[in-house]
């Protein structure tokens, strides 16, 4: 059976580091678990393990340490993880079990123009009261809303492709593995970050590389990608264990490992306008900000060293500013061959909304000759009385459950929908803006819900 981007035997080698400490063979397919990303495990031509990556084998757990940073990043300073690439891979699996605080912030400003009477002092001592005009910002409401706890479980390990402009190991961006590493362009990141700002808005998982326009439809931003495209989650010729054996062997002395926690699957631009629109039909005039925002979604892992441990406590960096040490510091790390390198090259991904393949491809039909109408009516009326006998085989295997119908077959959709979260939370963002509602505890429950003594009455419902 074949596995799709499975490790070598042997890991390749950098050009300028030895084989981490940690050497061990691969290990065998974990199938205690099973994923939910658009791949279909009962296809005989191919598998992928859950997440992408074949977990590690069992050994005495190591609990590593870490600190939660002042900016919402997970860092650590861990002189093991430093030193072991497969405790650094367990570690990044682990972190990975903790899904990112993903939450909807509405914000609603309006400015006021004011005057004030002002009593000031002239240069001979005298005492004159002059008028003051100043304008003034008011917060008319800024709410949050919870919208992580949609997340589906099991988030998908993925790696950049090797055409990424990421940083592997230096101080500036990269493209390639091993042997064939070179200096990205200036056009290459600025088409990558392009690319990665249209991704994200239109709910395309981050192993998803450029594809041509117009590749949405109706809200569903992966449903009509072809399935070997959606499996491809790692597009890296090395793992994310061969990644960390080689951020292990890396001697420098101002290393970091990023590991980014992704979420994905809504089209966040529709879905904010949506809500902009529910502001405004409240009446409200004023300056309106609705962006969605992600915290805990950075893990960091960072040299036991002094320096290291000052530069990740933001008041020692600021007191390393004004002494003029950090400029040093910054020279340092961006040009000596020893002094910085950063690895962005992994996350992992969770989804508010995937698609799951239930039914195999749908044939494409036959050309017809020109003219030959009779023969396509009635290729039209075969192909229409077996979608509808598929769709009514799906709607019985899977009561209760959503379908669409893409090229790749009937999909049905796990998760919230956009529409479906925006239709339960409409009227609680409206009376928000006219309550004026200023809470920095985010929202989790509609307010027209009714709470659970209410619901658990006999007769309720």
């Amino acid at each position: 059976m074949l596995v799709k981007d499975a490790p070598p035997t042997q890991a390749p080698q950098r050009p300028a580091a030895e084989a981490g400490p940690s050497h061990a063979e691969p290990p065998p397919t974990f199938e205690e678990s099973s994923g939910h990303v658009l791949i279909d495990f009962d296809q005989p031509n191919g598998y992928i393990p859950a997440g992408g990556e074949v977990p590690p084998p069992d050994f005495t757990p190591y609990e590593a340490e870490y600190f939660v940073s002042k900016s919402k990043e997970i860092i650590t300073h861990d002189p093991h993880l430093n030193q072991d690439g497969e405790a650094l891979y367990r570690f990044l699996l682990g972190q990975s079990t903790l899904p990112p605080t993903y939450l909807l912030h509405c914000k609603g400003t309006h400015v006021e123009h004011k005057t004030r009477l002002v009593t000031k002092h002239d240069s001979n001592g005298r005492q004159r009261t002059q008028t003051e005009h100043y304008t003034e910002t008011v917060t008319d409401f800024d709410f949050s809303i919870d919208v992580g706890q949609h997340l589906l479980p099991n988030a998908v390990q993925w790696t950049a492709g090797d055409d990424e402009p990421v940083y592997r190991g230096l101080m500036v961006r990269e493209v390639g593995v091993a042997s064939t590493l070179h200096k990205a362009t200036k056009q290459d990141i600025k088409a990558n970050k392009s690319w990665g700002e249209q991704r994200a808005l239109a709910g395309l998982p981050p192993w998803i590389s450029r594809v041509a326009p117009g590749y949405t439809d109706a809200g569903r931003a992966d449903v009509d990608l072809p399935l070997d495209r959606l499996r491809e989650v790692l597009k890296s010729t090395w793992t994310l264990r061969q990644w960390a054996d080689d951020y292990c062997a890396s001697s420098k002395y101002f290393k970091e490992f990023e590991y980014r926690k992704v979420v994905y699957g809504w089209q966040t631009f529709s879905l904010t306008e949506a809500v902009r629109s529910a502001i405004q039909a409240a009446h409200y005039t004023g300056d309106v900000s609705v962006k969605f925002e992600t915290s805990m979604d950075q893990v960091i892992v960072r040299p036991n060293t002094r320096l290291a441990r000052m530069l990740s406590n933001r008041w020692l960096k600021l007191l390393l500013i004004l002494t003029l040490i950090y400029p040093f510091i910054w020279l340092f790390r961006r040009f000596h061959p020893n002094g910085g390198g950063r690895w962005t090259v992994s996350g992992a991904a969770y989804a508010l909304k995937a698609y799951e393949p239930v039914q195999a491809p749908v044939p494409v039909p036959e050309p017809l000759a020109p003219g030959d109408q009779a023969q396509a009516q009635n290729q039209m009326q075969i192909q229409s009385q077996s979608q509808a006998v598929d769709l009514e085989a799906l709607s019985a295997k899977f009561p209760g459950a959503t379908f669409v119908r893409t090229p790749n077959g009937y999909m049905k959709v796990v998760g919230l929908r956009e529409g479906e979260w925006f239709k339960r939370w409409e009227g609680t963002v409206r009376r928000a803006v006219q309550a004026r509602k200023v809470e920095r505890i985010p929202m989790s429950l509609p307010d027209d819900l009714p709470p659970p003594a209410v619901r658990a009455l006999d007769g309720y419902n």
